[in-house]
């Protein structure tokens, strides 16, 4: 491995400097589980919990997220995102709630911390709205699936 981008020589954290990077086209995948109880799934999926609609709030919300990244993540860049999809959706082997997010920009840096920083709050959001029916939920995978652009080259994830 190489080093750290965000240290510098003295060990310090920096923000990284991009401004002699070229503007590329860029897009990151993330996904994440809330793993829950058949009958909290099936509350989920059915839209008529007491707070509404989990999934639409849910994405929603790993929206708003993507694009308040920079605000919570102390040295990431703020960035002009161009596109941001978040989809809940029921897993495939029926453990809970699936999370991916698909968020796209050009520009100077990535967009991976915008993915998973969608995937994480959309999976607190489902935590939340469902915490009455189920508090034994947990919050499992959250992890980058694919990124596109930049020097560093495309990534996908082995096992995805």
């Amino acid at each position: 491995m190489s080093r750290l981008t965000h240290m510098d020589s003295e060990g310090r954290a920096r923000m990284v400097d991009v401004s002699d990077k070229p503007d590329t086209a860029r897009e990151a995948v993330a996904a994440g589980l809330v793993r829950m109880d058949p009958k909290t799934l099936a509350l989920a999926l059915s839209g008529e919990g007491k707070k509404g609609d989990v999934r639409a709030t849910a994405e929603i919300a790993g929206v708003m997220a993507a694009k308040k990244t920079s605000e919570l993540i102390p040295l990431c860049h703020p960035l002009s995102l161009s596109n941001v999809v978040v989809q809940v959706s029921e897993d495939a082997g029926g453990a809970g709630l699936a999370v991916t997010a698909r968020v796209k920009t050009t520009g100077r840096t990535g967009v991976e911390m915008e993915a998973l920083t969608a995937v994480s709050v959309a999976c607190l959001t489902l935590y939340d709205m469902l915490k009455a029916a189920d508090k034994a939920m947990t919050i499992e995978g959250v992890r980058l699936i694919s990124k596109t652009g930049g020097a560093s080259g495309d990534f996908r994830r082995e096992d995805a």
